[in-house]
């Protein structure tokens, strides 16, 4: 699921802990930077996100989605992920919200 949050500061960083996410690195493929946040306390289930940032640093493009477990073979990036739902909808509007809270 993809969502547009503002940065009114340009850090991505502040904006991500303020959802509760934790840096996971950056995509070697990509560039985009990877943050997670555990449902139950364990490394899965876990939301995951890949993260970027517009040129001028004023908004980021998210895209959301819920790792149910690790992948199944060793190399592969292949995984049961869950991209829409109602619990990926839930976790957008939680992120919704916080953000609304911090523009205000």
């Amino acid at each position: 699921m993809k969502i547009e949050i503002p940065l009114p500061s340009g850090n991505i960083l502040t904006v991500m802990r303020s959802y509760s996410y934790a840096p996971e690195g950056q995509d070697e493929s990509t560039g985009e930077q990877k943050w997670v946040r555990s449902l139950v306390g364990r490394r899965y289930p876990r939301f995951h996100i890949y993260s970027r940032v517009s040129p001028d640093s004023t908004k980021a493009i998210l895209e959301l989605h819920l790792d149910q477990k690790q992948p199944s073979y060793e190399g592969s990036h292949a995984h049961s992920g869950e991209y829409d739902g109602p619990v990926v909808n839930r976790e957008a509007k939680r992120i919704e919200d916080i953000t609304r809270g911090l523009s205000s």
